[in-house]
């Protein structure tokens, strides 16, 4: 018996996942790259954490926010990688009704977090360039703390109806996803059901949300470019570019994938599977490995020179 009756609603008791449709023939050996990134991403973002703990120079806004991106990262990496793996190798395409919903939250629940994240990042860039002076009396700990847990709260609550809506509904015979980890847009085309509701949801958090994110990221860029590019010194013109170099990198690899699976989702009608779904994994792969790497080489670069700057103090006392 396929279909469980609770309510009114009826669900089936676990869903197929395909992986990637198209390339049936060839998922083992493309779960290797996969599984390297993964690993990465894991090894990068915990090696992250300790290291932003245990330094004072890193107890800044940007690297707090930093440590709140990581913990994300780590979330989203592991609530789809082993399953997308063990799909690649082991051929386990099974996932149970409920583990599926709980993944399709933590997706899109962290993703609207990671989003909100940026835009926290791209606001302390406008401070740090537009008011150094002011900088760590604006952005204190407790505000960098409050900015981090309402992006949280916000990601939570505004994903929780995708859940409620999909699990009162009932569902088609076919339990075929043609994905490697349960998303809302695929779930619900399996649902017999009405889903204009779901679907116009679905819209409403992603323009009212993330397109909210777009905005004031974009803003917040075209005043700090406005004022480095009226600094009278091109070596204070290099240094604040330099300060949010990164983030425009990391801003770049999470929104492009993203953007175009959302598209692809709605519009994309004659994109060629495949495509979508490599898009799709790698919106899941790409930024959680990236992320760590990028503020990495800028962490380190801030090291050498808190190092430089105490040896020329040292030296200077010695004489």
């Amino acid at each position: 018996m396929m279909l469980t009756s609770q309510n009114s609603s009826s669900h089936p008791v676990s869903f197929i996942l395909l992986g990637i449709p198209g390339l049936e023939n060839f998922q083992f050996g493309v779960a290797f790259p996969f599984c390297a990134m993964y690993v990465v991403a894991l090894v990068s973002n915990i090696t992250l954490l300790p290291g932003i703990r245990t330094d004072p120079t890193l107890h800044e806004p940007m690297y707090l926010f930093l440590a709140m991106l990581a913990i994300t990262d780590l979330v989203l990496s592991i609530s789809t990688q082993p399953k997308m793996l063990a799909i690649f190798w082991f051929h386990d395409h099974e996932i149970e009704y409920h583990a599926c919903l709980i993944q399709l939250f933590f997706i899109h629940a962290f993703s609207l977090v990671e989003s909100g994240l940026l835009m926290a990042m791209a606001l302390d860039c406008y401070v740090a360039v537009c008011f150094p002076l002011h900088h760590s009396s604006i952005l204190t700990p407790s505000v960098v703390g409050k900015l981090g847990g309402g992006v949280m709260m916000r990601g939570l609550l505004w994903v929780s109806p995708f859940c409620f809506l999909v699990s009162r509904m009932p569902f088609c015979p076919s339990r075929i996803i043609p994905q490697s980890y349960c998303e809302h847009m695929a779930v619900l085309k399996l649902v017999c059901a009405d889903t204009r509701v779901n679907r116009a949801y679905g819209l409403f958090v992603a323009f009212s949300v993330v397109g909210f994110d777009i905005i004031v990221i974009s803003v917040s860029y075209v005043i700090i470019l406005r004022t480095v590019l009226g600094l009278p010194s091109g070596e204070a013109r290099l240094k604040a570019f330099g300060t949010c170099a990164s983030h425009i990198c990391v801003i770049l690899a999470l929104y492009i994938p993203a953007l175009f699976t959302f598209l692809t989702h709605r519009f994309g009608h004659h994109v060629p599977r495949v495509v979508h779904v490599m898009f799709a994994i790698l919106y899941l792969l790409v930024p959680p490995m990236f992320n760590p790497i990028i503020y990495g080489i800028r962490t380190k670069q801030i090291r050498d020179r808190v190092i430089q700057g105490c040896s020329r103090k040292d030296s200077q006392l010695k004489a």
